[in-house]
């Protein structure tokens, strides 16, 4: 399902750990790379570059892609090089519209220090903005790559966001013949101190249920028979998925990047950019078309 991977690499060890994965994925889908340095040339940059500088990042990010298509050539992997300058989640947003990207892979950090081009906050801005999904990682010793995914996980809130993400992860599930998880999370501490508790936990769960079922039919209409759909409470949304993908074994979470608004929301941009900054495992994040959003 992802025929052309968009790879923006800055060398760092983050870009390193990350590329591993981008290669085991290409191998299973047969896919394009594309690997895009980006040298930061944008006002808000922390260095204020002459011209000779941004040169000099030129070519060493010519250096760096040249080394990873290396790599990507002893795995027999096709593909498609790019040093470019400017502003970088803006290049890298224009990049996948206009090469038809089907899928953004970034560390959630790249170098430290004043030299470093792709930071959490690109990553971040590009999730934010991408209408392709992004796979983001986490390159440190906390973080954990398993490939082929053998299980999947997608919480639902039933919002507009959520349904794309479902979409996607039922396709990614049925890719890589992994094992699918629906999650309906509820923030116990978001109900407060209310003699109708009951009744709202009651009305919650209820409503959670009908979510995971309808998602669990859309899931089994295109092939995919769900290993498991949950209700769980936790004292906050993010924390009961994490809670989740660890004690359930998770390799994949597929997340909306924003989900409902109100009282009754379970999945919404805080806890997506929580998700991306703390998973353990990669987070696969999907944005609504503008429409819907």
């Amino acid at each position: 399902m992802f025929e052309q991977i968009l790879f923006p690499t800055d060398g760092s060890n983050g870009a390193v750990v990350a590329f591993d994965h981008v290669l085991d994925l290409a191998v299973r889908h047969n896919a394009t790379v594309h690997l895009l340095n980006v040298a930061d040339t944008s006002q808000s940059s922390v260095l204020r570059r002459q011209d000779d500088d941004v040169e000099t990042l030129v070519q060493e990010g010519e250096r760096t892609v040249r080394e990873a298509e290396n790599n990507a050539q002893q795995r027999d992997v096709d593909t498609v090089t790019e040093v470019t300058s400017g502003e970088p989640y803006r290049k890298i947003i224009d990049y996948s519209e206009t090469h038809e990207i089907d899928l953004v892979v970034m560390p959630t950090h790249g170098r430290q220090g004043l030299e470093r081009f792709l930071i959490g906050s690109t990553t971040e801005r590009v999730v934010r903005r991408a209408d392709v999904p992004v796979l983001t990682i986490r390159p440190d010793d906390d973080g954990t790559i398993t490939h082929p995914y053998q299980d999947v996980l997608v919480p639902t809130d039933g919002s507009d966001c959520a349904n794309q993400a479902l979409s996607v992860g039922v396709a990614v599930a049925d890719a890589e013949g992994a094992e699918l998880h629906l999650l309906s999370a509820i923030a116990i501490a978001a109900l407060g101190v209310d003699v109708r508790v009951d009744i709202q936990m009651e009305m919650l769960e209820e409503s959670a249920q009908q979510l995971l079922d309808d998602a669990a039919t859309f899931a089994a209409d295109a092939g995919v028979e769900p290993t498991s759909k949950a209700v769980e409470y936790g004292p906050s949304i993010h924390q009961t998925i994490l809670t989740y993908l660890e004690e359930q074994d998770i390799d994949l979470v597929v997340v909306g990047t924003h989900g409902r608004t109100g009282f009754d929301r379970y999945l919404l941009g805080s806890v997506t950019d929580y998700l991306v900054r703390t998973s353990p495992i990669p987070v696969l994040t999907v944005r609504a078309p503008e429409s819907d959003s």
